[in-house]
């Protein structure tokens, strides 16, 4: 916004040419976010977006900077897609988008991608587009980068490591679990989902992970939860009923077993760092 470097959430600092409001483009203009995006939502910035915006024949929003392209109202009637975890939000908060859980999307002059490997596949496709598959190919060697995913791919597809090489029951257990944190399944539903049996799926686990699925499930729950709570529209009671918890009380207490604080804290301390004006 001032034309100061930008620090990252992990600490990187990366400098800028120039401050928002002096940026012109005719071409395309990106806009990258990722964690704390609704501290963004300021009268100030929207407008110096928009005059930046002005003369720009592509926008494009990569991680969660779709969400700000959508609250700039720069994807109205467009398709789009944005982080994962993002996505069921951004369907809720903006009916006039046709959200996709795809990589990335070219609609028309609008590009959007999920973030982190899925820019990689959608630079390539526009250096294929733009320069021939050649360059494309020897981009992707350069980054010692050898399966493109295509765009209509989800961005949540089949786990490939090694883990689930291993322990394939594992590896779809884990997946029917990520799909149902808001209305946990039980166990033996979970296992007969995965194609084994309650005792098979909690060897698995134990063999892999060290744990059991009963544990990593809990885990699953509160890591979407520590996720959520820092949305300033989500009370806490919200945020209990998204991760499948029956009660505040009952969260609470496991999110400080957890992660060692309360979540009404990381709430108020989240709301602090929020408090400035753009």
């Amino acid at each position: 916004m001032d034309g100061q470097s930008v620090g990252s959430s992990s600490g990187i600092q990366v400098d800028v040419a120039c401050a928002l409001g002096d940026v012109r483009v005719n071409e395309g203009l990106f806009l990258i976010s990722s964690y704390d995006y609704d501290r963004w939502s300021s009268s100030v910035f929207k407008a110096r977006f928009h005059r930046a915006a002005a003369g720009a024949a592509i926008l494009g929003g990569l991680d969660t900077g779709a969400w700000l392209l959508a609250e700039l109202g720069l994807l109205d009637g467009y398709r789009a897609t944005i982080h994962w975890q993002e996505l069921d939000r951004l369907e809720e908060s903006f009916p006039t988008i046709d959200c996709t859980r795809e990589r990335y999307v070219i609609d028309r002059d609008r590009i959007t991608a999920g973030g982190a490997t899925t820019v990689l596949d959608l630079m390539l496709r526009l250096v294929r587009t733009t320069h021939g598959e050649a360059l494309a190919l020897e981009v992707m060697r350069m980054f010692i980068y050898d399966s493109e995913r295509q765009a209509d791919r989800p961005q949540q597809g089949p786990l490939a490591t090694p883990l689930v090489e291993a322990n394939p029951v594992v590896g779809r257990a884990i997946r029917i679990m990520e799909g149902a944190l808001e209305a946990p399944l039980s166990l033996p539903e979970v296992a007969r989902r995965a194609g084994c049996s309650q005792r098979q799926l909690e060897r698995g686990f134990l063999r892999a992970l060290d744990q059991t699925p009963h544990h990593y499930y809990l885990l699953l729950r509160l890591a979407e939860a520590r996720r959520l709570i820092p949305r300033g529209g989500l009370k806490l009671a919200e945020v209990a009923t998204r991760t499948g918890f029956n009660s505040a009380a009952a969260f609470s207490r496991a999110f400080h077993r957890q992660f060692g604080q309360a979540p009404r804290t990381l709430k108020s301390a989240h709301a602090r760092t929020l408090s400035f004006k753009a």
